[in-house]
């Protein structure tokens, strides 16, 4: 399977993901955003995805790629790929569906649990995965659900969790591929945004790494849901189903 995402800050990359991708024979191709890179041709790739960053969607005037990001969304979408959004890639993604961004009551950032929707858990993508996880936040905007998705799971902080839409777009607000170094990384860069609140935790109980294992075999799990989906859809279109 051929996997293409879309960098925005140099200190946010695939994480986990590309161990998964290493590990399964998986092709794994990039932009880099803040470099202004070209944006990749959509025959290139079985699945895209968009990437977290310390931005908010709505900073054209100081990012002068995004409006331009957004239009390559839009079209991923009209061209019936496979995408997958975290954190500001889902707020991206529910964006070009047309849902609103704004800024969530409160910034969540930690370790935090959320609940799948039964609706989530009923699909093929979620198969397997537990009903509740702890898993690793950093964000303090939100969206509304697009029109005719599924909501995916919420949080005591935030609602809307993530999403699913024709069944082959998702955007997940939290970070499943989140390691040792991605956290350091964050706290290191985006260090204004630990301040006293209920829903942010402090560095010595985000550096709590024992977590990332757990969380790292359910990204196993959703992602070789995913990359199952995809390798059927392509044998189905191919003639081999």
């Amino acid at each position: 399977m051929k996997i293409h995402y879309l960098q925005h800050v140099p200190f946010e990359n695939s994480a986990n993901i590309e161990n998964w991708a290493n590990s399964k024979q998986n092709k794994l191709s990039k932009t880099l955003l803040y470099e202004n890179a070209k944006f990749p041709n959509f025959d290139c790739f079985d699945l895209l995805i968009i990437l977290g960053g310390s931005m908010n969607i709505y900073e054209e005037d100081k990012y002068s790629w995004l409006k331009q990001e957004k239009e390559f969304i839009k079209e991923l979408i009209k061209q019936d790929k496979y995408v997958l959004g975290i954190c500001l890639g889902a707020q991206l993604l529910a964006d070009a569906l047309g849902a609103k961004v704004y800024p969530n009551n409160h910034k969540e950032i930690g370790w935090f649990p959320i609940k799948l929707t039964q609706e989530a858990r009923n699909t093929e993508l979620f198969k397997e995965v537990p009903e509740t996880l702890n898993v690793f936040h950093w964000h303090g905007d939100t969206f509304e659900l697009p029109d005719k998705s599924k909501l995916v799971a919420s949080s005591e902080a935030c609602t809307n969790q993530g999403f699913i839409y024709n069944e082959k777009i998702i955007g997940l607000q939290f970070h499943l591929e989140t390691s040792k170094i991605s956290i350091e990384n964050l706290i290191k860069n985006c260090n204004e945004d630990i301040t006293n609140s209920k829903y942010i935790q402090t560095i010595a109980e985000m550096k709590e790494y024992e977590k990332i294992n757990k969380m790292e075999n359910v990204l196993t799990i959703f992602l070789n849901n995913l990359e199952m989906l995809i390798t059927k859809e392509k044998n189905y279109v191919s003639g081999k189903n």
